[in-house]
């Protein structure tokens, strides 16, 4: 398992939003009516407390436009030369966040261009971010994934002010019940460090990470109908 000094430049975790991998390669555009028809009910299902974060690691650049007109808000983008290249055209039409593995040297564009890092996992990135951030915790303890110990939190913590709060990833399954454990073990862990946001929950297991606690959930192929 990684250490929280060594976890910074490694390109060899899991991204958080893998399990939307599928429809990376010739696929159809994204139909802003498919979008709205997903996301709408979607944001009713959920309320206002939860803020639906559009994962755009596998949406092209002109398929953007689309997202926009369905009327979402917020994109997460993984990678920080995509999200140069995707806000350099859409900067203005969403609030963006960083969704993906955070290395430090990485830091600078994330600072620039989003609201909310949803990953920050190592010492050398807590030392170049400077916009509000989650830490991401591995409670897995799965070696392919990136995120922090908890043991490790407390430490990170001290050494980053601008911690809002927690980020996790549970272990790839076909019962989003089998998530339920890890969501609320993130719910427990952020109550007692007095952190309330929490970023938990992808197409597949929202709605368990909604019903614990989830303050922001991580979409992608359930929104583009793939």
């Amino acid at each position: 398992m990684p250490t929280l000094a060594d976890q910074g430049d490694s390109e060899s975790q899991r991204s958080t939003d893998e399990r939307d991998r599928p429809y990376r390669n010739g696929t159809r555009s994204v139909s802003a009516d498919t979008v709205r028809e997903s996301y709408e009910p979607i944001r009713g299902e959920l309320g206002p407390e939860v803020t639906i974060v559009a994962a755009t690691k596998y949406v092209d650049v002109e398929d953007l436009g689309a997202l926009a007109e369905a009327g979402i808000e917020v994109v997460g983008e993984n990678r920080a030369q995509d999200l140069e290249a995707k806000h350099a055209r859409y900067g203005a039409a969403f609030r963006w966040h960083f969704i993906g593995h955070l290395q430090s040297r990485k830091a600078k564009t994330v600072n620039e261009l989003c609201e909310l890092c949803h990953s920050l996992a190592s010492e050398s990135a807590a030392r170049r971010l400077t916009i509000p951030a989650l830490v991401e915790v591995n409670l897995s303890g799965e070696e392919s994934k990136s995120g922090i110990l908890e043991s490790d939190l407390e430490e990170l913590l001290g050494l980053y002010g601008g911690v809002r709060g927690l980020m996790t990833m549970p272990p790839e399954t076909g019962d989003p019940e089998a998530s339920r454990p890890y969501f609320r073990r993130l719910r427990e862990l952020g109550e007692r460090c007095g952190l309330r946001e929490l970023s938990m929950g992808t197409s597949q297991d929202y709605r368990v990470a909604a019903d614990e606690g989830a303050t922001m959930v991580r979409l992608g192929s359930i929104l583009y109908g793939r």
